[in-house]
């Protein structure tokens, strides 16, 4: 049996691959899906990725997330830095939360330095690019089999 877990992206992670290549590389949005999906299924996890542009989607994956008891790695792109209603979303949650970023807030601009989400997540994992993803997978899998 395969642990479902949820990959959720919020703003402006759909434009992987065109945004800012020299902070978030080449590889696509869909580029993502795929590692991650591939990954997963390697790890023994049902990965299913998600984009959102809209603060109230991720509010509500999250609550599906915490009712289900469904794991979750998130990169909340700009929500990091401003979005309670997010953060208390998060807080809700009922298994593992792992925090991820592409770049390294803490080597941009100063507003990216703050996260609502790090004090509730299980981890942070930033600054590996999308490398960013599979830690957090392999961290992930390796906390569901510790349990």
């Amino acid at each position: 049996m395969t642990t479902k877990v949820l990959v959720l992206n919020g703003p402006n992670l759909g434009r992987l691959g065109s945004r800012e290549p020299d902070v978030y590389g080449a590889t696509s949005y869909t580029g993502l899906v795929d590692r991650c999906t591939a990954l997963g299924a390697e790890l023994g996890l049902d990965v299913e990725v998600r984009e959102t542009n809209s603060e109230l989607q991720m509010v509500e994956w999250l609550h599906q997330a915490a009712d289900a008891k469904t794991p979750v790695v998130i990169n909340p792109g700009a929500f990091t830095h401003y979005s309670y209603a997010m953060r208390d979303a998060a807080a809700q949650r009922t298994a593992p939360l792992i925090e991820v970023h592409i770049s390294n807030p803490y080597a941009r601009e100063t507003f990216r330095h703050n996260s609502v989400i790090a004090s509730i997540a299980s981890g942070t994992i930033a600054g590996f690019g999308l490398g960013s993803y599979e830690l957090a997978l392999r961290a992930l899998a390796e906390e569901l089999t510790t349990r």
